[in-house]
């Protein structure tokens, strides 16, 4: 059974793999110009996408591989820089408040607990930390395509997963499509980059994959409380008749 799916790790080594995480990195860039010295979690299967902001005189990178048939296969090779492990959806072996930001690749989509992974992973955020969450489109052509890590599990519309990170108390800021060409297409560099841009400026939505920012809304789980009243309504005084 296992042999039949497409694990990231054998995607990721092939040449439609590298040329579909080379577009990928463009569009992370773009919302994540700069970490500095930020402790960065990526989580699910992000080997081939932490180097983008790795320093040499930065702190080490986490790749925490989820434990599934997709993603729990090790890569050939780990970047310098970076440290790698494997964990479980709703036990993530890290301190609360650890990570400034995290990146989710290859995750939601393919654990059993999507609620307990998220709710996991804004526990070890920062109050300040930053999500960076790439998903399957449901309506695009990477979800139902077999041969790649994007058609294994369960895609998602722009509604369930804005609904999934508000139920987890995280505000989603910017969203972005990415992987515009069919997956067939993906080893092909040239055309793939021109479907990149041309799909980006002009049907964005349709993207087979969805890029959305988030931050750790740290004010949603705390009750409102009722200001006492400033001004107290006069008494009335009884006059008998």
């Amino acid at each position: 059974m296992q042999d039949d799916i497409c694990t990231a790790a054998r995607f990721y080594a092939s040449g439609a793999g590298e040329n579909t995480a080379r577009l990928l990195r463009h569009r992370m860039q773009a919302f994540w110009p700069r970490t500095g010295s930020d402790r960065i979690l990526g989580l699910g299967f992000t080997q081939p996408f932490l180097p983008l902001w790795a320093r040499p005189d930065g702190p080490p990178y986490i790749s925490a591989r989820l434990n599934t048939p997709v993603t729990r296969e090790a890569p050939a090779v780990t970047p310098e820089g970076i440290r790698d492990c494997v964990v479980t959806a709703d036990r993530l072996p890290f301190p609360d408040l650890s990570f400034d930001r995290v990146l989710m690749v290859h995750a939601l989509e393919v654990t059993q607990r999507p609620d307990a992974l998220i709710r996991s992973v804004w526990k070890v955020m920062k109050d300040h930390g930053r999500l960076l969450l790439v998903v399957p489109n449901r309506a695009g052509w990477w979800a139902h395509s077999d041969g790649t890590p994007f058609g294994q599990g369960e895609p998602f519309s722009a509604r369930q997963i804005a609904r999934r990170l508000s139920q987890a108390l995280l505000c989603a800021e910017r969203h972005d499509g990415a992987l515009f060409m069919p997956p067939p297409g993906a080893g092909h560099r040239r055309a793939a980059a021109l479907a990149e841009n041309a799909g980006h400026m002009l049907l964005p939505q349709l993207g087979g994959v969805f890029v959305i920012e988030a931050v750790k809304d740290v004010w949603s789980g705390v009750p409102a409380v009722t200001a006492p009243a400033l001004i107290r309504a006069p008494r009335r005084i009884y006059e008998p008749g």
